[in-house]
């Protein structure tokens, strides 16, 4: 493995504020061209640590899945959820990526008394406080290990349909319109796991960041 795969990334924040449990949030896939939009929201300890946590999209697969279980064995508690292609279909990919950080977050025991969230919006979860941060998955511990788990989850759950539909190669792609993928739509049309409302159908890709 090389250096930079595993060199240590700046310590993470664990908390926006000191008097509520605070929850991290963030989500994962939702520029994807197939499956659900997944979320986590993650509550950590005091003292929680582990060196190489850090942004999901800036460390290999091979270390976030060892941040996954560490997370997992180590969170004050965690949750993740997934909303699918046909909701995403019938709202929209905005409001489908909203619905699964509430969905993460009403399945914490205990529950969140203050929510970070990466991002920039966020639709208000019940009476709870919350603030955005953006790139808050690279400041934040709970962000940054609810990023993990979002992407990990989703990744595993693209890994499992790709051999119903292995042209598609989702196995490396996990569902963004990388060329590859594009090309096989183009080739063998769209599936059941395809987001129809992102006009998607072949003779109408444009490209999209691979």
């Amino acid at each position: 493995m090389t250096k930079k795969t595993r060199s240590n990334p700046p310590r993470l924040l664990l908390a926006c504020q000191q008097d509520l449990l605070e929850a991290g949030c963030d989500e994962a896939g939702r520029g994807c061209y197939a499956g659900p939009v997944f979320a986590a929201a993650v509550i950590l300890p005091e003292g929680f640590y582990h060196p190489l946590l850090n942004d999901s999209k800036q460390i290999s697969a091979e270390i976030r899945t060892e941040l996954r279980y560490y997370i997992e064995a180590n969170a004050l508690t965690y949750a993740v959820a997934q909303v699918s292609v046909e909701e995403i279909d019938a709202t929209n990919i905005l409001k489908a990526s909203q619905r699964a950080m509430h969905l993460a977050l009403d399945a914490l025991t205990p529950a969140a008394d203050f929510i970070a969230v990466d991002g920039n919006y966020f639709v208000p979860y019940r009476q709870v406080p919350h603030t955005c941060i953006i790139k808050g998955d690279g400041k934040y511990a709970h962000i940054a290990a609810a990023s993990i788990l979002a992407k990990t989850y989703r990744d595993a759950y693209m890994q499992r349909i790709h051999e119903e539909f292995p042209h598609y190669n989702w196995i490396s792609n996990k569902g963004y319109g990388t060329m590859k993928h594009r090309m096989a739509i183009e080739e063998n049309g769209i599936c059941r796991h395809h987001r129809k409302s992102f006009n998607i159908l072949p003779g109408s890709l444009q490209p999209s960041e691979d």
